[in-house]
């Protein structure tokens, strides 16, 4: 691993796997100043050409749902000391917003998302590949509420969406992108034993 460039850490795992805790975690620990942080949930493709009945039922668990490659070169850029404009997505419309976000290059470049270990030149950028796993009823239960209570859906469509598209995309690209990664954590940011691990690891990596 080159010390002289920026260490690119992935994050993946099913939805509501705890992703999202195991990247703030790493953000508490190492420091937000070190990281440039890249959701892949804020590269979700824009369709103003779609009414909001018709966006609400698009597939969002497919990888053609997300512009990855526009992601890559972000990171890319990171990578060459370029700042980069991250889009802003709004879940409760399936919109992005007219605004971005202005991202630093830094040390580490944290990118998570459910789909980020399936597209090869996406992975051929990262340095550390993490997966989440975590059981199937947890994931459930944590994105019902999460729906319910943060993107103002209702009990039915969530129900709709995870039988529909969210458990058949999970098994056919999300579960088996887990070969490619470096590390496994049961229970996401929960685990305090592997979340240390993958914490000192980084801190080494910083070292000059």
């Amino acid at each position: 691993m080159d010390k002289e460039k920026p260490i690119v850490f992935g994050v993946a795992g099913g939805t509501a796997s705890g992703k999202t805790t195991v990247a703030r975690a790493i953000l508490e620990a190492v420091g937000a100043e070190q990281i440039a942080y890249l959701p892949h949930d804020a590269y979700y493709r824009d369709m103003p050409h779609l009414s909001f009945e018709e966006r609400t039922h698009q597939n969002y668990d497919h990888p053609d749902s997300l512009e990855t490659k526009l992601l890559i070169k972000h990171i890319k850029k990171l990578l060459h000391g370029q700042p980069v404009d991250v889009p802003v997505y709004d879940f409760t419309t399936h919109r992005r917003t007219e605004e971005s976000a202005l991202v630093e290059p830094s040390p580490i470049v944290l990118v998570d998302g459910i789909l980020i270990f399936t597209k090869r030149k996406l992975r051929e950028l990262m340095d550390i590949k993490v997966y989440v796993d975590t059981d199937p009823d947890v994931r459930f239960i944590r994105r019902l509420e999460r729906d319910i209570q943060e993107r103002g859906r209702s009990l039915d469509s969530v129900v709709a969406q995870y039988m529909e598209t969210v458990r058949p995309m999970h098994m056919k690209f999300v579960e088996p992108s887990k070969r490619h990664a470096d590390v496994i954590i049961p229970n996401g940011g929960l685990n305090k034993v592997a979340m240390a691990m993958v914490v000192s690891r980084l801190r080494e990596l910083l070292r000059p």
